[in-house]
């Protein structure tokens, strides 16, 4: 048996009120082997409904919907389905709705503008468990890290060393550990080693409680 055969697809769930939009995702999904379009809706209400009795793998979901809008249904289907992952797709690139939903659980955060480049890959990456978050918002959100770094002196920032606190904002807006080497010219080992050491300093386990943490800075933040 290949590989192909035996990895199962990635069941996903499509909610949207614009017919056009929705059938743009609808071709990007379908388009890739590994993912099964199971159900779609164009409102709050239906996508609440369908997506707790499909119980897709993901959720893709739009923020502005009739009735009930996306940060609401997100909200509630993870209280119903807590193993079903959120992908938000939206054209909303303020800050404070990304620190809204991470509170919430949601597992990424795309805007529509890169659906395109990035929705695909965003599906797998939160399907596998993983977070995910646009490279639009992580780039803008570099130099706003850069600009805040040298005041970042207070709180929980402080018990962190400079490198430590690098590779941590890197690793909140995206970056690998082998783009966090490059980008910082140290070994991957160095930068699993500096990562480790600064989550155990803060008290964290998940990229998800150094999201938040970097959101909390202002890291993440619009400017």
């Amino acid at each position: 048996m290949t590989t192909e055969q035996s990895a199962p697809q990635v069941r996903v769930f499509l909610a949207d009120d614009h017919p056009l939009v929705l059938d743009g995702i609808k071709a990007l999904v379908t388009a890739d082997p590994g993912l099964v379009l199971v159900g779609e809706a164009r409102d709050g209400p239906t996508a609440l409904r369908r997506a707790i009795e499909l119980q897709p793998d993901v959720v893709v979901l739009d923020l502005s919907m009739p009735s009930l809008n996306g940060i609401e249904v997100a909200r509630r289907l993870l209280e119903a389905s807590p193993r079903c992952r959120v992908l938000i797709l939206t054209v909303h690139e303020d800050g404070a709705y990304l620190r809204q939903l991470l509170d919430i659980g949601v597992a990424g955060y795309v805007l529509k503008r890169s659906a395109s480049d990035e929705l695909r890959r965003a599906i797998h990456a939160v399907a596998a468990g993983g977070t995910y978050l646009d490279p639009v918002i992580a780039a803008r959100a570099i130099g706003r890290a850069s600009r805040q770094h040298a005041d970042s002196d207070s709180g929980a920032v402080a018990d962190l060393s400079a490198r430590e606190t690098d590779v941590l904002r890197l690793t909140a807006i995206g970056h690998s550990n082998k783009s966090i080497a490059n980008t910082l010219q140290i070994g991957v080992k160095s930068v699993d080693t500096y990562k480790a050491r600064a989550m155990e300093k803060l008290g964290f386990r998940t990229r998800v409680e150094v999201i938040r943490f970097a959101l909390s800075k202002g890291w993440l933040s619009d400017g």
